[in-house]
């Protein structure tokens, strides 16, 4: 017989996919412990837990993965190929349907970059040089580094009126911070700076002395008492962060920040789960350790490293629920503008 975590490691499903499985009736364990309620499975189940892992790679809809495993146990010859190709089908009009819809995006975004100027106005700013670390030091951990979208692996200026906002974002989190900024003439200024050039930038940013930060075209400068560095942005436009921000307002928990970290750091898996009720906490995957008296909280999954680098932001922090599918929001009470967002990981296999 094997544990519920051998049959994990051995058929690639996991442990969190076993027991949704086990509930939904698709691979029910051979025999559960009456006391401690832990899972055994047959040596035979193996082949069929491997079955079902390739399956639900493949994106079979759960209902047909079912016939499919119930006449692969009954040795039908006849439906499991039939349902196999009917999946194969499916996925190729999908695949067709949407190369026709991205063709029409990639024709549009076409239009729109031939119509619009990328000029962009030089702007020479003093900010002070604690505010702008801070700021970098608010946002770095967000940046991305994937090589096929490079104009994630940088962190965004945005320059408007007396402010100078710094955004950074790998697509699963964003952090956003902000600084006051003096001399940009109220216009409005934006550069992505590569993730080099915002460390070295971050290097010079010992004190509280005036730095001043020059965007010209494509080329960033930032000089300050103690040395000056300079290099070329990003050529590409960063996507548009205020309206990925512009969120419902949520539920807003206070968090136990050293306990969430506590708790975090103990975490060995990709996902945890938090449950939010009056307080925040950190459960199993079935969600226990979240009941409050007679009550439990909503149930969100994080990654639990990304998680941890959120919480760096500071010792007292709120966290805003606005529902199960929605990026959570992490928010400093002291300071308007520094936030960050982390989108949830799904608790379903």
């Amino acid at each position: 017989m094997r544990s519920i975590g051998e049959m994990g490691r051995d058929s690639g499903l996991g442990v969190s996919a076993l027991r949704f499985y086990d509930r939904a009736g698709v691979l029910v364990p051979a025999w559960v412990d009456p006391v401690t309620g832990y899972r055994w499975y047959a040596p035979e189940q193996l082949g069929e837990a491997r079955l079902l892992a390739r399956l639900r790679r493949s994106g079979m809809p759960l209902a047909d993965i079912r016939l499919v495993l119930a006449g692969w146990a009954g040795g039908d010859t006849g439906l499991v190929p039939r349902l196999l190709d009917g999946h194969l089908r499916r996925l190729e009009r999908g695949l067709a349907e949407a190369r026709e819809e991205l063709s029409t995006v990639r024709a549009l975004l076409g239009h729109k970059e031939t119509s619009m100027t990328t000029a962009t106005a030089p702007a020479r700013l003093t900010v002070p040089g604690d505010g702008l670390a801070a700021a970098l030091d608010a946002v770095r951990y967000a940046a991305g580094g994937d090589p096929e979208l490079p104009v994630l692996c940088g962190i965004h200026f945005d320059i408007e009126g007396d402010a100078l906002h710094l955004v950074a974002t790998d697509r699963y989190r964003m952090a956003v911070a902000r600084t006051s900024a003096t001399g940009t003439g109220g216009g409005r200024v934006q550069v992505t700076v590569p993730v080099p050039l915002a460390d070295a930038m971050r290097a010079l940013l010992s004190d509280d002395a005036p730095a001043v930060l020059t965007v010209d075209g494509d080329g960033v400068e930032l000089e300050t008492r103690g040395g000056r560095v300079a290099g070329q942005s990003l050529g590409e436009d960063f996507p548009d962060y205020r309206r990925l921000t512009r969120l419902p307002e949520g539920r807003r928990l206070a968090l136990d920040v050293p306990a969430l970290r506590r708790a975090l750091g103990a975490q060995e898996t990709e996902v945890c789960v938090l449950v939010l009720a009056d307080e925040v906490t950190v459960g199993d995957e079935d969600g226990a350790g979240g009941r409050l008296g007679d009550r439990v909280g909503d149930r969100v999954g994080v990654n639990p490293a990304f998680l941890l680098d959120a919480l760096a932001a500071g010792e007292e922090l709120l966290l805003e629920y606005i529902g199960p599918k929605a990026p959570l929001v992490l928010l400093r009470p002291d300071v308007e503008d520094v936030f960050s967002l982390l989108m949830p990981v799904s608790l379903e296999p």
